[in-house]
């Protein structure tokens, strides 16, 4: 008799599946249903790939009013193991989830992609930088407890080394505490550390229409998967190739959640996201005399004083200031005490920003 000192591989392991998530099935094991993780959703239905195979599977019956607790890709979930439509029957509790705002004047949240490790976000060099959005996409990239990768597709278009590297540097100090990598899908430069990046783990892959997500998705994958359009030459914008959000494995390890292009990026509570995206000012911001210094005109302001230093950008602390103000309007929406205390607390800054300026001008 021949034993293996080899444990058993789980059929689901390539899709990130392991022993905390095994746990958290067992009560649904004992009833007798399937595991799976879903690798598409699309108007009420979903794919789910199984140790069975991929079955499609009916969302109805985990069909919330609230939209942040639907299923979406990324999800494990249990499923029926029979039945004409089989359904799923609930969720495993998210370890992360990339959410953002919808345009809806109901203010509500829609969840991209669940149970991820890794946000990279797609930022092409065939148009101007924008920093702006790039510090948007990491907030929210931040909050949802993913580690975020800023990627410069189509590094190609750069061929000056010099020039390149400042364009990285750009973003490096947009981006504190992120890895940002030159690829190009077309040549392979890059590719290699990106793939070895994200090998460990769930990647959601994010960014413009025209950034090159899909052709990069294939480009790790190794074969055409996704369908791909050339962006528009005046301004690098394109359509949106990838309608749905997609969950696939990628032949390195790891699994890649291709998305839709998005062209409105809205905050979703990500009040500590945009703390850390923008760490540099949280940091002065302590060093403040005031500690809810609005950082306007207060005396003894460490931020103002850095500002006026030239050690801070005015930008950064433009792009700091709007995001909080975004953040606020949408949590405020939902909540109408904290909504009330926002206003008080803006009457209240607003009148000693103007005292401290008539102050100062000596009136």
């Amino acid at each position: 008799m021949t034993s293996s000192v080899f444990p058993a591989v789980h059929p689901l392991q390539s899709y990130g599946w392991d022993d905390a998530w095994a746990d958290a099935f067992a009560p649904y094991d004992a009833e007798g249903l399937l595991a799976g993780r879903v690798v598409r959703v699309d108007r009420g239905q979903c794919d789910v790939v199984t140790a069975d195979g991929v079955l499609r599977a009916d969302t109805a019956f985990v069909t919330p009013h609230d939209p942040l607790r639907v299923v979406c890709t990324g999800d494990w979930v249990a499923v029926e193991p029979a039945g004409n439509p089989r359904y799923v029957r609930t969720y495993l509790p998210r370890r992360t989830a990339f959410v953002r705002s919808t345009s809806s004047k109901r203010s509500e949240g829609q969840i991209l992609a669940a149970n991820v490790d890794y946000a990279v976000i797609a930022v092409s060099l065939a148009v101007e930088l924008e920093l702006g959005r790039v510090e948007r996409f990491l907030a929210l990239a931040w909050e949802s407890g993913a580690q975020p990768v800023v990627v410069l597709t189509k590094a190609d278009l750069v061929p000056d080394p010099v020039t390149l590297g400042h364009l990285v540097q750009d973003v490096e100090t947009t981006a504190p505490g992120v890895a940002v990598l030159p690829v190009s899908a077309g040549t392979g430069e890059g590719l290699d550390v990106l793939a070895a990046v994200l090998s460990g783990g769930t990647t959601v892959l994010l960014g413009q229409s025209g950034a090159g997500k899909s052709t990069l998705a294939n480009a790790l994958i190794g074969e055409d998967v996704m369908h791909v359009q050339a962006a528009r030459v005046a301004d690098g914008k394109g359509r949106h190739t990838t309608t749905t959000r997609n969950l696939l494995a990628l032949p390195g390890g790891g699994v890649l959640i291709d998305t839709p292009g998005l062209r409105g990026v809205g905050l979703w509570d990500a009040e500590s996201g945009v703390g850390q995206v923008f760490a540099e000012i949280e940091e002065l911001a302590a060093d403040c005399r005031f500690h809810d210094c609005a950082h306007i005109a207060e005396p003894g302001c460490a931020v103002l004083t850095a500002l006026e230093s030239g050690a801070l950008s005015e930008r950064r602390l433009d792009s700091y200031r709007k995001l909080l103000r975004e953040n606020q309007r949408i949590v405020a929406k939902t909540d109408a005490r904290l909504r009330a205390e926002i206003r008080r607390d803006w009457k209240r800054k607003g009148a000693e920003g103007k005292a401290a300026m008539e102050a100062k001008r000596g009136r």
